[in-house]
């Protein structure tokens, strides 16, 4: 019995009719943007930022991006999960031609720092947008892959009945990584911030254990994102150690109480 060939995003092209040579798929995993949101959350929580980021491309990526239409997808910081996310038209029209407002820091993209393209959504493969993720592949580092003859197509390992978040935890039962601070809902967001408190940092490699406080405006979100943004937070004890990814954690209430006085305290190694 044969083999049943794998499903591809290239099928889809062709079922939309769409030249193979004019498509040119990029992967959105942005990771210079350190303490902003991810370009996942972007795409997720603000559209029009997510299309102002998509306008802007570096100079020298002319030649790859040169095709009438881009499929988009966006990665999962902290994970190869990769997410389609719409089909676009996209002309160049020059370098930017104006200072504007930068769509991931809020802060001033300047004028001739980078391509400015005309970008507009189309309704070819709407119905997949938020719901068909893809295996992209080991190509991580180049952001725009062609879909032609000559390369294998994305496989398609899910395809969802609609886009949907998991609902926040709980306190109790939350572990995230630092990779993760900048992709979690808008609910988690508001609950994380609202909070303050004792946390445990753990790493994942020694499975040293860091307790700390989170007592500014910006509670538990605010701390962490400290954290995201420096690796150590301003943590003396971490300063010089290894950029691992932390997991970052509440737990039970009466583990809180244990810990609160250990939290000036030297790094505690589990074997």
């Amino acid at each position: 019995m044969n083999d049943v060939p794998a499903l591809t995003f290239t099928t889809l092209i062709d079922i939309a009719g769409l030249p193979r040579t004019e498509v040119r798929l990029l992967r959105h995993k942005d990771g210079r943007y350190k303490g902003f949101p991810s370009i996942y959350a972007l795409w997720r929580d603000h559209r029009a930022r997510f299309d102002g980021y998509q306008e802007t491309q570096a100079f020298g990526d002319e030649p790859d991006l040169r095709a009438p239409y881009w499929a988009p997808f966006v990665g999962l910081p902290g994970s190869t999960e990769t997410l389609f996310v719409g089909m676009y038209r996209a002309d160049l029209i020059g370098p930017l031609p104006d200072d504007r407002d930068h769509p991931v820091t809020g802060g001033t993209e300047p004028k001739g720092s980078c391509n400015l393209y005309d970008v507009s959504a189309l309704p070819d493969l709407s119905q997949y947008i938020g719901r068909l993720w893809v295996e992209w592949g080991n190509g991580y580092r180049q952001f725009v892959h062609r879909i032609d003859g000559k390369r294998p197509g994305k496989p398609i390992v899910e395809l969802r009945r609609s886009f949907s978040e998991d609902a926040f935890p709980g306190f109790d039962a939350l572990i995230l990584t630092l990779a993760e601070i900048s992709t979690i809902p808008a609910s988690w967001m508001a609950a994380l911030t609202a909070t303050r408190g004792i946390y445990l940092l753990t790493c994942p490699r020694t499975r040293e254990q860091y307790v700390g406080m989170a007592s500014g405006a910006g509670g538990f979100l605010g701390r962490w994102r400290e954290y995201a943004v420096t690796g150590h937070g301003g943590n003396v004890a971490l300063k010089g150690r290894d950029p691992t990814d932390y997991r970052v954690s509440i737990g039970h209430p009466s583990v809180r109480c244990q810990i609160v006085s250990r939290r000036h305290a030297r790094p505690r190694t589990h074997p």
